[in-house]
């Protein structure tokens, strides 16, 4: 958390809507921390109405710029970012309220897709880009065999400027030939669409563990720290165009998955 809020209070006001919130009277944004303060404001909202009910009212932008004294402007880009992202939702003459989740079962979403959802900006930084031959594990979830060409591509994910997780990713070299010549574009899942194999459908598994030392350096955590650990195999209808390991840091990530009523 990077706001030091005071104590919440469940509050209904005068009848209306119930609000998830109090007025604060010892709320400070955290100087010198590196994060920008509307995504300061955005978290400190967010962790405000984690609890909360749809139909709940949210602080008003008002409210907001007097608890943190900053302008209105910083407060509207925090809000529109988590309305953007499907947390909140605005009903004109009303008001802003915790929105009914939204319903995209089983929608894949690259890594800069994902941030755009959550009204955060992905950033990237390669740490590997090479041609590599495929050991037993690469070789057996990309369907080749082992010794094959293929694309490594490791890249260090920021969001919002923060590190957000370390990303290692295997390519099928025969399906993608002058990947590495072209330059590394800004989405791996864009130029894969360029070539029309934009992944249809994944298989993900998730765990939780803790940072080895060069991860939590890459991340800016400490060694031991909790994360996220990610696999993705992803295909074009039945080729297998990527397989991904990626580490997450648990402080800034959490999984979401909706999930539907099989027919």
């Amino acid at each position: 958390m990077f706001v030091r809020p005071a104590s919440g209070l469940a509050d209904r006001g005068t009848g209306g809507p119930p609000r998830a919130y109090a007025a604060a009277v010892d709320v400070a944004l955290v100087a010198g921390s590196g994060v920008p303060k509307h995504v300061q404001v955005r978290e400190y909202v967010r962790g405000l109405l984690r609890e909360a009910a749809p139909g709940t009212a949210a602080p008003s932008e008002r409210e907001l710029v007097h608890q943190f004294h900053i302008a209105r402007m910083t407060v509207r880009q925090a809000m529109d970012a988590l309305v953007s992202e499907g947390l909140l939702e605005r009903i004109p003459g009303r008001g802003t309220f915790v929105a009914r989740p939204r319903r995209e079962v089983g929608r894949l979403r690259s890594y800069t897709e994902e941030m755009a959802a959550r009204g955060m900006l992905a950033e990237s930084q390669t740490l590997v880009a090479r041609r590599e031959q495929a050991g037993p594990g690469v070789a057996r979830a990309l369907g080749v065999t082992p010794g094959d060409a293929v694309i490594r591509w490791k890249r260090l994910r920021r969001a919002d400027g923060v590190p957000m997780c370390v990303e290692d990713a295997y390519l099928n070299e025969v399906l993608l030939p002058g990947f590495l010549q072209t330059g590394m574009p800004t989405s791996l899942y864009d130029a894969l669409a360029a070539r029309g194999l934009r992944p249809t459908w994944a298989e993900d598994s998730v765990s939780a563990d803790v940072a080895a030392a060069q991860e939590a350096e890459h991340l800016e955590i400490e060694a031991g720290s909790s994360v996220l650990r990610h696999t993705r195999r992803a295909l074009n209808e039945e080729k297998v165009v990527e397989v991904s390991r990626s580490v997450y840091r648990a402080d800034r990530f959490s999984w979401r998955v909706q999930l539907g009523q099989a027919h």
